[in-house]
């Protein structure tokens, strides 16, 4: 009890000394990150980069790779400094899971009604997202039909679509599939008809064909719309109107091209082997500025920010290397991650310790109502990182930052917890602990209202200081601030151990059961709660485990421990009370089940197994309970590691995104051992 006393009262005069100090970030370091970072330069980028038409694979898309580095020579990174690595990308190789993306370029297209009247409805390149991407060249004149979403084969039913063109509201590559591959009609045209839709009806969205392997020499075009130019066309159907339009596409299409990542170093000073990694998505069709031109351009300005700081003396070369890439989104980061096997954290034996991936960071608050959203690492990876972020974040949401051309809005962000959907799976699957910073809600997603004008250069200076600031603190961590980072994880993973006795014990008053079952799902919560911080606050000794930081990291977890111990034994205090059967515990079911192993890297392709599977096989998934959650997915296969059976998967998972059957998790992981991504841990194997 004595020596929890004395603990405790050191977390406390931690604490006051944190706070009076301004957080963890010296008010040098700080004051000098916001007096260079630029978010009025990092604008000029995103205008620079919006030019191209950005799609993966294609040659406009090396244009903008091009500008990247020649931005990079400009900052004065020399040939051994900054470069681009290019990957083949056809449609059919395949990095790990993924097939590449074929290669794509396209010179102009236009759709234009004939009958009943003549009218030219869009054209490209004057409106770049009208022409779907990974679209071929082709001309076709046919009767329009309309066929709904046209993304389920009900929706063709009674509807005669061969040798025509297809009018429809989903996505144009599901549509294609459907109408052109399968139902043989010429072409596809889709138009946006959801709720931003119906606010901005002259929006259209972004959609692209994405052909399997096996569909690139049948693949034909399609054109996306604006609702107000859908809606006119359906009416003029359902009027009963014949209604034929011609489409054409020039230009050479699909075709095997190549994927460029620009790739900058700054060299560490003392552990050069050990890195942390920025990314962001250059790619997606013109304009395309928030997502992810901000990005991109917020890794230029504080590449340029680093060297120029480093090249004048004002600012020490960091000890750690830090490492700069602008990525295809997903297929590129999977090609080049294919390329460096190394690149793999500390839990895999490697020395990369933190990813952040930029994706949307720039948005104009005022005019679009969303917030700063950085996630958080999922719990197949706790780590510290979180933290140091969070109170970066904090200290950026304490400081003036406005500029000349810059919005009025005050800083709005949240720490959420883990969600997938950008580079950052790429990073997160290789045990490197990845955040993403972007923004959200934003109406114009993936849509041709995404323009420079809805990017502010305040918000993209506060993204830029609070991940430049993380990495430069961690890039240079003394054993003086190992220590105070190592309370601070402590004081946060206590709290969210309590938060995390609140839910196990609103779990426990939810069930009706009052048996095992559920008693287990409640402490399985809390148990892997514990597991989860206890890991957080070791992860401190990845980036410095000089003997004084062990030592303070054992006494913590300790610490850590006397409260789980304390929270499991009031948990089932209330179990008993609530009238449920006891007898077991998480522990008590840790090793039963099967082990799988994984045969491949990086995150699993998003359509596995499904893709892989029969129509009888992949169906069972379409049932109501049966499908898992893409996040879901994404960290079951992080919690395969050779040494997990089954059921503790189940349990992992179940802890993170709330109570999952087990038949699902066996039945998902069984048919990816039968696609072969997978496989079973045998007696010969076990370590």
């Amino acid at each position: 009890m004595k020596k929890t006393i004395v603990l405790l009262a050191l977390i406390g005069l931690f604490a006051s000394s944190l706070f009076a100090q301004g957080r963890l970030l010296d008010p040098k370091m700080r004051d000098l990150l916001h007096e260079s970072l630029s978010g009025e330069l990092a604008k000029e980028y995103v205008i620079q980069i919006t030019r191209s038409s950005r799609v993966q694979g294609s040659r406009q898309y090396r244009d903008a790779a091009n500008y990247v580095l020649s931005q990079l020579r400009k900052f004065g990174l020399s040939d051994k400094e900054a470069w681009i690595e290019s990957f083949p990308s056809d449609g059919k190789i395949e990095y790990q899971t993924w097939q590449s993306p074929s290669g794509f370029d396209m010179d102009w297209a236009e759709l234009r009604m004939i009958e009943p009247y003549e009218e030219r409805i869009v054209g490209y390149p004057e409106i770049p997202m009208s022409l779907m991407t990974y679209s071929n060249a082709g001309s076709a004149t046919g009767e329009l039909v309309f066929v709904g979403s046209g993304m389920s084969d009900r929706d063709y039913e009674g509807k005669d679509v061969k040798g025509k063109i297809v009018l429809a509201t989903g996505y144009g590559g599901n549509v294609h599939r459907l109408a052109v591959l399968k139902y043989g009609a010429k072409a596809v045209v889709c138009y946006l008809d959801d709720d931003r839709a119906k606010q901005y009806p002259d929006m259209l969205a972004y959609t692209g064909m994405w052909p399997k392997s096996d569909e690139l020499d049948r693949t034909t075009f399609g054109f996306n719309l604006t609702k107000r130019q859908g809606t006119k066309l359906r009416e003029l159907l359902e009027s009963g109107v014949s209604v034929v339009v011609k489409a054409e596409a020039k230009g050479i299409g699909l075709e095997p091209y190549f994927m460029d990542v620009p790739v900058a170093v700054i060299r560490g000073s003392e552990k050069p082997d050990e890195e942390l990694v920025f990314s962001a998505h250059l790619d997606h069709p013109k304009e395309s500025a928030n997502d992810n031109a901000s990005g991109s351009a917020a890794l230029l300005d504080i590449a340029r920010t680093m060297n120029e700081l480093i090249n004048s003396g004002r600012m020490p070369r960091p000890k750690r290397t830090i490492r700069f890439l602008w990525v295809p989104e997903w297929y590129g980061t999977m090609a080049y991650i294919d390329k460096h096997p190394e690149m793999v954290g500390v839990e895999l034996g490697g020395k990369y310790l933190a990813n952040i991936n930029m994706d949307m960071v720039g948005e104009n608050l005022e005019l679009l109502h969303s917030k700063l959203i950085m996630t958080r690492t999922p719990d197949s990876i706790p780590s510290v990182f979180n933290d140091v972020v969070a109170e970066m974040a904090f200290m950026v949401s304490e400081m003036n930052i406005r500029t000349p051309r810059g919005s009025l809005s005050e800083m709005n962000y949240r720490i959420t917890p883990y969600s997938g959907g950008s580079d950052h799976m790429m990073f997160i699957d290789r045990k490197i602990p990845g955040m993403m910073f972007g923004h959200d809600p934003d109406y114009t997603h993936h849509t041709s209202e995404d323009t420079p004008d809805k990017v502010d250069p305040v918000e993209l200076e506060r993204s830029e200081i609070i991940a430049a600031a993380a990495f430069l603190y961690l890039a240079n961590l003394t054993e003086e601030q190992a220590k105070d980072l190592a309370f601070l994880a402590y004081a946060n993973s206590s709290k969210r151990l309590g938060e995390g006795m609140m839910q196990a014990r609103a779990l426990l008053k939810r069930q009706t059961g009052r048996g095992l079952e559920d008693f287990v799902e409640a402490e399985s919560l809390l148990y892997f709660c514990w597991k989860n911080e206890t890991e957080t606050v070791r992860s401190v000794l990845n980036f410095n485990s000089q003997s004084g930081i062990t030592k303070a990291v054992e006494s913590l977890q300790s610490e850590l421990k006397r409260q789980f111990e304390s929270h499991l034994a009031m948990l089932r205090e209330e179990s008993r009370s609530l009238g449920y059967t006891m007898g077991g515990s998480i522990q008590s079911v840790g090793d039963i089940g099967r082990i799988p192993v994984r045969t491949t890297r990086g995150p699993l392709d998003f359509g596995l197994p499904e893709s892989k599977l029969s129509e009888a096989d992949a169906a069972w998934y379409r049932q109501p309970g049966n499908r898992l959650s893409g996040d879901a997915k994404f960290e079951l296969a992080n919690f395969v590691d050779g040494k997990r059976p089954t059921m503790q998967i189940r349990a992992a998972l179940s802890a993170e995104f709330g109570p999952i059957r087990q038949e699902v998790v066996d039945r998902y992981i069984d048919d990816l051992v039968k696609v072969g991504v997978l496989k079973w841990k045998t007696v010969a194997n076990v370590d």
